[in-house]
């Protein structure tokens, strides 16, 4: 296995993400995604990692800030930028937009912005590949606030004891919307939340995609070895504001200190001057590596905004009633 050749593509991929979240950020004024956005700009390692053992069989499960699990894990561009147009052509017919991608042939089976709701989903899944003697695994993605619903703790127990599959992922970015993990927890610490249902667990640095590719590695051998669940809190940071394009930070929710030490911590920058110092990397490559993700953007973007509507006729289709 070539190592420079897997950091280059995890970089890639890393990249990819943010520019497609930027150019979301940069083309929402102009009132054609009429849908609420929750970016991941910031938040891209903990994505790529996780991403980097799976394989197509086994199956993801993601939250509102949906974006970065679902182009990690291989969802189609195009069905994601149409969805969030409201196209005919989106994941979900365009009936769904940003907060509800999926991708069925890449095992992204749901992303809902119901905090939590997509916890007992995954540990479905689990269920399921157990019964079925089958040796895939389920991971569930999922914030720091929802640590803090029962439907967590309910789920987890379930888990632990009849032993299923499931990988469970805290991003943890320290606020549920506006309100910080410290007035909400007696500590940072959420490992202690899945210790106490005895699943093993890892803490690290989810800005950091060498260290979250490490614990991603031990997390799904030890499911598939063990045939248990695992774990992982990964700390992050999001960039810009919990729902929508902009910066919120005038708002003073957030500490000017934690501001700035956020910022550095930027994965993307890190991964890029630990790659251009060890000589993998240069400015030049870089340069061409954003150019050609620039130019698959622009297509997607075009094939959204020429993609129709749904048509009125569909109105009433998958529905449970009418």
């Amino acid at each position: 296995m070539d190592s420079n050749k897997d950091e280059i593509i995890d970089f890639e991929k890393m990249i990819r993400i943010r520019l497609i979240e930027e150019a979301i950020a940069e083309k929402y004024s102009d009132q054609e995604m009429r849908c609420p956005v929750h970016l991941s700009i910031g938040q891209e390692a903990a994505a790529v990692g996780v991403m980097s053992f799976l394989n197509k069989e086994d199956k993801i499960y993601s939250t509102h800030r949906c974006h970065a699990h679902y182009l990690a894990k291989g969802g189609n561009l195009n069905a994601m930028i149409s969805e969030i147009h409201g196209k005919v052509s989106g994941c979900c017919g365009g009936r769904g937009g940003s907060m509800h991608l999926f991708d069925d042939d890449a095992g992204i089976i749901a992303s809902l912005p119901i905090v939590g709701s997509v916890i007992p989903l995954a540990v479905g899944s689990a269920l399921t590949f157990k019964l079925k003697k089958m040796h895939n695994i389920s991971v569930v993605f999922f914030g720091d606030g929802a640590i803090e619903e029962g439907v967590y703790h309910e789920s987890a127990n379930f888990a632990k004891i009849h032993n299923l599959p499931v990988l469970f992922v805290c991003e943890n970015n320290l606020y549920s919307v506006y309100t910080p993990l410290k007035f909400r927890q007696p500590n940072n610490d959420l490992t202690r939340l899945a210790t106490s249902y005895g699943i093993e667990n890892i803490r690290c640095d989810g800005n950091n995609i060498k260290k979250v590719k490490s614990a991603s590695e031990i997390a799904t051998k030890h499911i598939k070895d063990k045939k248990e669940p695992f774990f992982l809190q990964l700390d992050t940071f999001r960039h810009r504001e919990h729902c929508g394009p902009n910066f919120d930070d005038d708002l003073g929710y957030r500490e000017e200190d934690e501001i700035k030490i956020g910022f550095i911590n930027d994965p993307i920058l890190i991964e890029k001057d630990r790659l251009i110092k060890k000589g993998i990397l240069d400015k030049n490559k870089i340069l061409k590596i954003e150019n050609n993700i620039k130019i698959e953007i622009e297509k997607a973007f075009t094939f959204a905004k020429q993609d129709d509507f749904p048509s009125r006729a569909s109105a009433e289709e998958h529905l449970y009633a009418k």
